[in-house]
């Protein structure tokens, strides 16, 4: 059985192993790139059997001209870069990893909140210029310090990431609301209406899928409805804002601060309207990155194609 990486590194720069595939592989062979250029997806995909992708996309074409291809596998929760209704017509089962990241991403929402309240990367490198030495009294700062207990934290999108948001949010003290399409709540957070959640919270921590219909979701007439002055959080999905709102809100100050782990286009580009918009913190998706995740990761990956190869396949998002 031949089975093909086509991006690998994302998953493993070189501090875990690729052995456990190895040994599914057998004498098929493991090939393992770092990277697939756009337009070589078939080539690199070729006779193998079984294929395994992050972020390159797997079209309709690249299956038809890979008639041995007989399994999908994601290296990641999305899965929106394979034509995922071409591979079920075909009888090819797409797994992916649904919950590997949960601690990592909750852990970097909190992150990115924490460094817009105390902007503690900014006076580390102050203080290393010197400006803490030649300050005139004991103490300065450039950015408001803000507390967050007391405070509101909205989570819009309440599955396990977003849950785990929750709890850690209600332990500095903030009480949390939640928005999702099941209309549930938890004994940490309560479930509300759109009409009370965005003029209700302080914070707003994005933790819901891409569905089409919440593209833009964050834009000129959801802010308006918010507190002014209230907190962005993005460890999702970047489609779900609009980033010329996004920044004009910033820019205007009726956003006080932004944090955010993804862009509508990544890697970014440089004419990216929230490079240049005011105390927008951006992080380049870097929230599921733990080593601890990623092991993770590649532990699902391993039982997902275990599963497959034994008949009964683990985690199939599209049949």
């Amino acid at each position: 059985m031949k089975i093909v990486i086509l991006d690998g590194y994302a998953e493993n720069p070189g501090d875990l192993s690729w052995d456990a595939l190895a040994e599914l592989a057998g004498s098929g062979a493991l090939t393992v790139h770092d990277r697939t250029p756009a337009g070589q997806v078939a080539g690199r995909i070729g006779p193998a059997e079984i294929v395994l992708t992050n972020k390159t996309p797997i079209s309709r074409a690249d299956m038809e001209a890979c008639p041995n291809l007989r399994y999908i596998g994601m290296l990641a929760t999305g899965y929106n870069v394979v034509d995922d209704a071409a591979a079920a017509e075909r009888g090819i089962p797409l797994c992916n990893i649904p919950t590997y990241g949960t601690a990592s991403v909750s852990q970097h929402t909190i992150a990115l909140l924490l460094e817009v309240c105390h902007r503690a990367g900014h006076h580390s490198r102050a203080v290393h210029e010197g400006r803490w030495a030649g300050a005139p009294d004991w103490c300065f700062w450039d950015y408001p310090q803000i507390e967050l207990s007391g405070k509101t934290m909205g989570v819009f999108g309440f599955g396990r990431i977003g849950q785990a948001t929750g709890r850690i949010a209600k332990a500095l003290g903030m009480e949390v609301i939640a928005h999702n399409r099941s209309r549930h709540g938890t004994d940490s957070a309560s479930y509300v209406e759109l009409d009370e959640f965005w003029p209700r919270a302080d914070v707003i921590a994005l933790h819901s899928p891409l569905f089409p219909e919440l593209e833009g979701l964050i834009n000129k007439d959801t802010i308006s409805r918010m507190k002014d002055g209230v907190i962005i959080v993005n460890t999702a999905r970047g489609q779900l804002i609009n980033e010329a709102d996004l920044a004009g809100a910033l820019n205007s100050g009726k956003v006080y601060g932004a944090g955010l782990d993804v862009v509508s286009v990544e890697p970014i580009r440089p004419d990216n309207p929230l490079l240049g918009a005011k105390n927008c913190i951006i992080t380049p998706h870097i929230a599921w990155s733990s080593l601890e995740s990623r092991k993770r990761l590649m532990d699902t990956a391993v039982e997902n194609l275990r599963a497959f190869l034994d008949g009964k396949p683990n985690n199939v998002v599209n049949m």
